[in-house]
């Protein structure tokens, strides 16, 4: 397979391609109100069928073909990842993938626990390196309020304890902050993972999608839940090890860990963005709030060779402009068509 060499791909504002998000399913078992709202996505809410999805040796292909052109991290998204069926077998095949330099990628995945506890060890076996844990309180109605399907706070946080026990780590927990909602819980979860390994992430409610009923004035800024921490416990900034980061780090100057901020709204982060997802059923979205994708499942079921496959994602990733976040405030009105986050993973 001929490609071009890693690092020559860039995109209209000169960032590189490193990440790839693949969603793996459509579904997931909560209706969190700001991801799947029940209102819309109900009981009765059309999914993708199975033959709409990428199947694992697409995806493997995709991947394969991705990591030959620069890409170095892979995460596995939803919906909910671990609904689909034969998960560990994907993992496994894109576990042995090394880039141009013989490096393994670095595997990881997002997930919302609620399976976490029974399959963590054969992912692990399987090779994934990490999880990415959602958890937006630690009270129980609260959290089965913001879940909507009734799912208890506490087998999130044995998921959790689950992922660090057999090596998935360092565990990443990621808040979604919403004024009024939980905004009242930041110092309680920084005290609970304070010294225990796991990562905290507090994350700026974002306008993804159009379904949630996005409001400015709902974004709890990160730079008041850096400040209210940071009274509490004394924090010091990380230098980020990598450009294309999208949290801002903090460590505890007692030595109890670190958290992050991610601040899409606040303080957006595009011009280093380095990410394209692709949804379950094959469509690529070069920004976390586009409004259409490319049609990858289309080319590679038409016969694409891997050549040129390499050069249309080359092609696309080079015409890339996006920079959504940097102009918010003028996009926002006139309901803008944006994807969905439940089908990009976030």
């Amino acid at each position: 397979m001929t490609v071009l060499p890693a690092g020559d791909i860039t995109d209209a504002r000169g960032r590189p391609l490193h990440d790839l998000r693949i969603s793996v399913t459509d579904r997931c078992n909560f209706r969190c109100v700001y991801c799947m709202p029940k209102e819309i996505f109900g009981r009765d809410f059309a999914f993708r069928e199975r033959s709409e999805l990428l199947s694992f040796e697409e995806i493997e292909r995709l991947a394969r073909v991705s990591v030959s052109l620069g890409v170095t991290k892979l995460r596995l998204t939803g919906g909910e990842p671990l609904l689909r069926r034969g998960i560990t077998e994907l993992v496994t095949m894109l576990a042995k993938l090394r880039t141009p330099e013989g490096a393994p990628v670095d595997l990881a995945m997002t997930t919302n626990g609620s399976a976490l506890p029974k399959m963590a060890q054969s992912l692990k076996d399987a090779g994934l390196n990490r999880v990415t844990i959602s958890l937006d309180s630690l009270d129980d109605a609260k959290f089965k309020a913001i879940n909507d399907v009734n799912f208890p706070v506490a087998r999130v946080l044995e998921a959790i304890e689950v992922a660090r026990e057999v090596g998935l780590g360092p565990v990443k927990i990621n808040t979604v902050l919403k004024r009024g909602v939980n905004d009242d819980e930041i110092l309680e979860l920084a005290e609970h993972f304070r010294g225990t390994g796991a990562i905290l992430r507090f994350i700026e409610y974002m306008d993804v999608g159009t379904t949630n009923g996005w409001k400015l004035d709902e974004v709890l800024p990160s730079a008041e839940v850096v400040s209210m921490i940071n009274e509490r416990w004394a924090l010091e900034p990380v230098t980020k090890t990598e450009p294309g980061e999208t949290a801002n780090r903090w460590r505890y100057t007692d030595g109890a860990g670190e958290i992050g901020v991610i601040s899409s709204v606040t303080n957006a982060f595009c011009g280093n963005c380095s990410r394209s997802r692709v949804s379950a059923e094959g469509q690529l979205y070069t920004c976390l709030f586009a409004g259409s994708g490319y049609d990858l499942r289309k080319l590679m079921r038409d016969g694409i060779s891997d050549e040129d496959l390499a050069k249309a994602l080359t092609g696309h990733w080079r015409k890339r402009d996006d920079n959504y976040s940097e102009l918010r405030a003028a996009l926002t009105p006139g309901n803008r068509k944006r994807i969905e986050m439940s089908y990009i993973g976030g």
